[in-house]
């Protein structure tokens, strides 16, 4: 699949999460973005990402590289696994595993990965959980925190 169809699915994809997105209200609120905010960000970086990768290979005809279905399909399945997994194992744990796991597909060595992973996880939960007051799980951390 060349970069010029991720670009434009990309760009599809993002249409979608806007449309979807734009109508989110919460019933009360007591941030003053509301609940919008994020799939509208979410969507405007997806988008400016698709429209520079379709804009950057605008002129190349090749129909790009074979896709690694295997590895895909282990990326699907990490996923899949992180989000059953979110709730018993918490924010921090899940999201190091997964990062870890995906970071592995990509030739990633245990000892960067680990530390990534962690970083990540903890870095991400505060962001989320202290700094934009999101409650996230924590598993079994919680007595630690």
């Amino acid at each position: 699949m060349s970069d010029r169809t991720v670009g434009f699915f990309a760009l599809i994809f993002a249409g979608l999460m806007a449309w979807f997105g734009h109508d989110l209200q919460a019933p009360f609120s007591y941030e003053p973005v509301g609940p919008r905010a994020f799939p509208m960000l979410i969507a405007l970086i997806i988008a400016l990402c698709g429209a520079w990768l379709m804009y950057k290979h605008w002129h190349e005809h090749s129909h790009g590289k074979h896709i690694d279905w295997p590895r895909l399909l282990l990326m699907m399945a990490y996923i899949f696994g992180y989000a059953m997994l979110f709730e018993t194992l918490g924010f921090i744990l899940a999201t190091a595993i997964v990062t870890m796991l995906i970071g592995r597909l990509f030739g990633g060595t245990w000892g960067k990965l680990a530390i990534s992973g962690v970083l990540m996880g903890v870095l991400f939960f505060l962001l989320f959980d202290r700094a934009l007051d999101v409650v996230l799980p924590l598993g079994p951390l919680e007595s630690l925190l």
